[in-house]
């Protein structure tokens, strides 16, 4: 009796998230199917955004030391 309970609780699990799966791939597919997809144009770009800034602050840093290096060196 309680394997019975076990195996219909997993069976309901799993029901679960392929349906579940089944309705986000069917809202996805319908946001980019229809027209142009500019919003994951738009959220690529809003995404990579930071990722730029923080390595450019990080190249300029090494820039300025790779700088002071040299400097320190031609002394």
């Amino acid at each position: 009796m309680e394997s019975d309970r076990a195996f219909l609780a997993i069976l309901a699990i799993l029901l679960l998230v392929v349906i579940s799966n089944a309705v986000v791939f069917a809202v996805v597919r319908g946001m980019t199917r229809g027209g142009e997809a500019r919003w994951m144009e738009a959220l690529r770009k809003s995404l990579s955004k930071p990722l730029e800034g923080s390595a450019n602050k990080s190249m300029d840093e090494l820039r300025k030391r790779v700088e002071e290096l040299e400097e320190k060196k031609n002394e």
